[in-house]
């Protein structure tokens, strides 16, 4: 098979990519911008770009596929190049249903947790020794590419946004998929450049369960109101099964979960991973691992990137970081962080990056949501306001809708750094929250000064 992909250096296209080099395919691609790791990981296979920008001419009539990633506009010219030629285009998620329709697929959909319950089956489907693929979107620990494909493994474990497919193709991914086993740890009302209204938003988790294939199972997070009564609305041939909080115990920092009598330690921590534990455990179990293999292979996770990562510590602070951006990502992450070490200061600092968070009609869905938090940051780089054409406001209307009057704002990169790096960190945790990278500071420095 002869395959080319447009925007190869996506953070999920780059990884299809390798894969299917990886399984024999001629792999060619192009972007208009490479950033690291994808640049040295494409270069590690041989599939690297020579150049930046896109060529018309790289499309060709011997083409089998065109995959198009989310990064390419509707006008790219070599997208135009392939509807001229009518090669077969599609996007990432088409591509790997593709690849699995032959298989047992699991996929894992919600407004948060995706990442993490992907990765906790992954780490515990590895450890019990299953043959599996896989898409995930963090790097793991123990596994080398975020997406695996072979032609053996009977199963695929996907995680599967609800953001859409590409340019060309408006329907969100995992609605795509057709899954066997279906997940979803929750709906709260993201994307709001694509999704207008909430209950626009939830239809598209009851289209997902309703792809979900006949004798299939749906596994829900029974503690969300809004998909429990959306579960309950549901008209169709499939299992359902919910879950809640488990048993567990809070010990000088440390979470233990207790099941069958038994306490497993575990290296995460906050409700929010305890939910999401459950919803992987469920899957396991429809995979053939018994619940008690499962608690036992799950004690060794120790989370995903960038997904509660612990930065660096002593013995009186914690710095972490976390991919937390929407509401109730910022309300989970930070509870989590206060009730796990309740004696300490919280000192929480939110990147307002994503165009939904900058949205100011939507900026009101954070109101609360800094409350656990002793001192309460948010950052917006300006420069974000400039590439997103979005006018910029000033703290005011900030604090009014986080509900926050001791909040403080920055939009210069250099005051946060410094004002960080000030922070005198005795018996207090900083946590760093951002889908972008705070304007480009140095962490490593900050960490260093503070611990």
């Amino acid at each position: 098979m002869k395959v080319h992909f447009i925007a190869i250096g996506g953070s999920a296209m780059h990884n299809l990519a390798i894969a299917l080099h990886k399984k024999g395919f001629e792999v060619t691609g192009s972007d208009d911008v490479l950033f690291e790791p994808s640049a040295s990981r494409l270069d590690k296979y041989g599939i690297l770009p020579a150049s930046t920008g896109w060529y018309p001419e790289k499309i060709t009539a011997d083409l089998d596929a065109v995959i198009l990633g989310m990064h390419a506009r509707t006008d790219n010219t070599e997208l135009l190049k392939a509807q001229q030629l009518g090669i077969k285009i599609y996007s990432y998620p088409d591509y790997i249903y593709e690849q699995s329709k032959n298989k047992r697929r699991v996929v894992i959909g919600g407004s948060h947790g995706k990442t993490t319950i992907t990765s906790m089956i992954l780490h515990v489907l590895q450890a019990g020794g299953k043959n599996f693929d896989y898409l995930v979107g963090a790097q793991l620990d123990g596994f080398e590419t975020m997406v695996k494909l072979t032609n053996d493994a009977p199963v695929i474990i996907i995680e599967g946004d609800e953001y859409l497919a590409s340019p060309i193709d408006r329907r969100p991914k995992f609605h795509i998929y057709k899954a066997d086993i279906g997940v979803i740890s929750g709906i709260a009302w993201d994307h709001i450049n694509v999704f207008p209204t909430f209950e626009n938003y939830i239809d598209q988790f009851k289209i997902f369960a309703e792809t979900i294939q006949p004798g299939g199972k749906l596994i829900y997070n029974q503690t969300d109101e809004v998909l429990e009564a959306m579960a309950g609305d549901l008209d169709a041939g499939i299992d359902r099964k919910g879950y809640t909080l488990p048993e567990y115990v809070i010990d000088n920092g440390v979470t233990s979960v207790i099941a069958g009598e038994k306490k497993y330690t575990l290296q995460v921590f906050g409700q929010h991973n305890l939910l999401n534990m459950e919803a992987a455990r469920l899957v396991c179990l429809s995979l053939g691992i018994s619940d008690a293999n499962f608690y036992k292979y799950i004690a060794s996770f120790k989370g995903a990137a960038r997904r509660l990562e612990l930065i660096g510590k002593n013995d009186t602070a914690s710095i972490f970081k976390d991919f937390a951006h929407s509401p109730s990502k910022l309300t989970a992450t930070i509870n989590a962080v206060k009730t796990q070490f309740p004696d300490r200061e919280l000192i929480a600092c939110i990147e307002l990056h994503t165009f939904s968070s900058l949205n100011e009609k939507f900026l009101s869905e954070y109101s609360g949501t800094m409350d656990n938090a002793d001192k309460a940051i948010v950052f917006i780089d300006n420069k974000t306001f400039e590439q997103k054409k979005i006018k910029p406001y000033d703290s005011a209307v900030v604090k009014q809708a986080f509900a926050n009057n001791n909040l403080l704002l920055f939009t210069d990169p250099a005051a946060l750094f410094n004002y960080l790096q000030e922070l005198q960190l005795t018996n207090a945790n900083l946590l760093l929250m951002s889908s972008g990278n705070f304007g480009g500071i140095d962490l490593s420095v900050i960490k260093k000064k503070l611990l």
